[in-house]
């Protein structure tokens, strides 16, 4: 179903909640935010509540300030906060204090995301990608409880099969292969070469993983969901496919550093690799202007 056509059945404040689940997976589709909601209901409906109310909250606020209705329509408001809702409704208990924390969170990342918008739009930064959500779960994270360490998984080719999905499940904190299948029905829908590249991305991410040693994480899928969303980040670079393949790589060479760090990986390195590649190409544009012969003139083609 085109999106188009999906929208016309949608009341506005559905669809950009909607597109705000898939701009998770760089995207605006409803109907892949709709297949990216359900992956949560069925494989952790605990989390869906909190999932619902970040990205509620986002979008209120975004809302109420008087933000651009395109923005808030495309989902840009809503998808830290979606993400803050699923990290904070996984690590901290339910109670009567977590819905005004997600609430909370959710609200800020949207006013960070709009003054990130703002100086992007004028002068010209780097994408935001998920960095409110990665910078406020730092801060969150350190008051949360240690996690029980994950079961053993056999190495078994249902397993690597399982994982390649779990790399796709990840990304919304979901480790189970259903998730993983919802999310990639919803990026085929939403853009086939966006689907391709995620899978790519998670199977690479997982065989460089096993190739390191690193079985249990490789199995888990959490070697491969970094991967997919850098893999996405340049996936419409149809004439430099080389492109998402250094995201990819640098994403699973990054992982490491941050775990060295003491910091949660969350989604650091698909943010750090993307920027060191969006500045790689800056200043090689910017070198190649400089380089280039000089003539006076106002209608020299680099100077208009």
């Amino acid at each position: 179903m085109p999106a188009n056509h999906f929208n016309t059945h949608c009341p506005d404040w559905a669809t950009a909640l909607l597109n705000g689940f898939s701009q998770i997976f760089l995207q605006r589709h409803p109907l892949c935010g709709l297949l990216c909601l359900l992956a949560i209901l069925f494989s952790a409906p605990a989390l869906l509540g909190g999932a619902l109310l970040g990205g509620v909250a986002g979008l209120l606020t975004a809302q109420r300030r008087g933000y651009t209705k395109a923005d808030r329509q495309a989902g840009l408001f809503s998808y830290n906060g979606i993400l803050l809702g699923l990290l904070l409704s996984l690590y901290f208990p339910w109670s009567a204090l977590l819905p005004p924390l997600i609430i909370a969170a959710g609200g800020l990342s949207a006013m960070v995301t709009q003054q990130w918008l703002k100086h992007s739009r004028d002068h010209h930064c780097l994408p935001a990608y998920t960095a409110p959500f990665v910078g406020m779960s730092w801060l969150l994270l350190s008051f949360a409880a240690p996690q029980q360490p994950a079961p053993l998984i056999e190495m078994t080719t249902l397993n690597l099969l399982a994982a390649s999905l779990k790399g796709l499940g990840q990304v919304l904190f979901l480790g189970h292969p259903l998730a993983g299948a919802l999310i990639a029905t919803g990026l085929l829908i939403a853009d086939r070469r966006a689907f391709l590249w995620a899978l790519l991305g998670s199977v690479a991410g997982l065989g460089l993983a096993l190739l390191q040693h690193e079985t249990l994480t490789a199995l888990q899928g959490l070697s491969g969901y970094n991967a997919v969303l850098a893999a996405l980040a340049f996936s419409q670079n149809r004439r430099q496919p080389w492109l998402p393949l250094l995201a990819i790589l640098l994403a699973v060479l990054l992982t490491p550093g941050f775990a060295a760090l003491g910091l949660a990986t969350l989604t650091a390195p698909f943010i750090l690799a993307c920027w060191l590649i969006r500045a790689g190409i800056r200043v090689l544009r910017q070198a190649a202007i400089d380089s280039a012969p000089c003539t006076t003139g106002e209608n020299h083609p680099r100077l208009r």
